[in-house]
């Protein structure tokens, strides 16, 4: 892969089903630390967590400046392309987020393409289902909030129902993705490339 080349990449959130998953288009030129941040806006995470890249037995994420990376070593995600890493044709790798709940998302390469002069990358193609919300306590937590929110608005269970809303701060609905905003937020990450004028508006 080069840096003027795309990679059409699925995103699935391990262990949860009905199945969690984003599609996206992200250019060769792009850092491990600005794909991070892209699924971070399409899987509707909020960044408050460390997180890391596992590919090809090589970890990458943010090294701690006083060396303590957990027992390994940690390459730094910024300063590492796209393109360097898919390089060797790898066709699937990870990415963990917040080590406490250790949200775990399989990345699958699914071509490798010229990018289109006429498209701005990062670019959505699309998905199913909303992320767990921010600190829900891992899989275990996300089903109890599913289940609760699932409740009757009155009788038994509707008390939990509205403590989970009201811990949430917003309505919550498992098969809205939120597409318009993912694509705002893309919009505002994205990389334009600088155009010459055309040459009879040179100086």
């Amino acid at each position: 892969m080069s840096t003027d080349e795309v990679a059409i990449l699925r995103i699935e959130l391990d262990d949860i089903e009905p199945l969690i998953w984003r599609r996206v288009a992200v250019r060769g030129s792009s850092s491990l630390k600005a794909l991070h941040r892209i699924i971070q806006v399409t899987m509707g995470w909020l960044d408050y967590h460390l997180w890391e890249f596992d590919i090809d037995d090589v970890t990458y994420g943010v090294p701690d400046p006083e060396g303590d990376d957990w027992g390994y070593e940690t390459k730094p995600a910024s300063r590492t392309k796209l393109a360097k890493v898919l390089n060797s044709g790898l066709d699937q790798f990870s990415y963990t987020y917040d080590m406490g709940d250790n949200w775990l998302h399989r990345i699958f390469v699914e071509r490798i393409e010229p990018a289109d002069p006429n498209v701005i990358y990062p670019c959505f193609l699309g998905g199913q289902r909303r992320g767990p919300p921010e600190d829900c306590g891992s899989v275990p937590g996300y089903y109890d909030f599913i289940d609760a929110l699932g409740a009757p608005d009155k009788g038994k269970g509707s008390q939990k129902k509205r403590e989970m809303l009201r811990w949430y701060g917003r309505p919550y609905d498992p098969d809205d993705i939120e597409e318009q905003r993912i694509k705002d937020e893309l919009a505002r990450m994205a990389y334009r490339p600088r155009q010459r004028p055309p040459a009879d508006e040179l100086p």
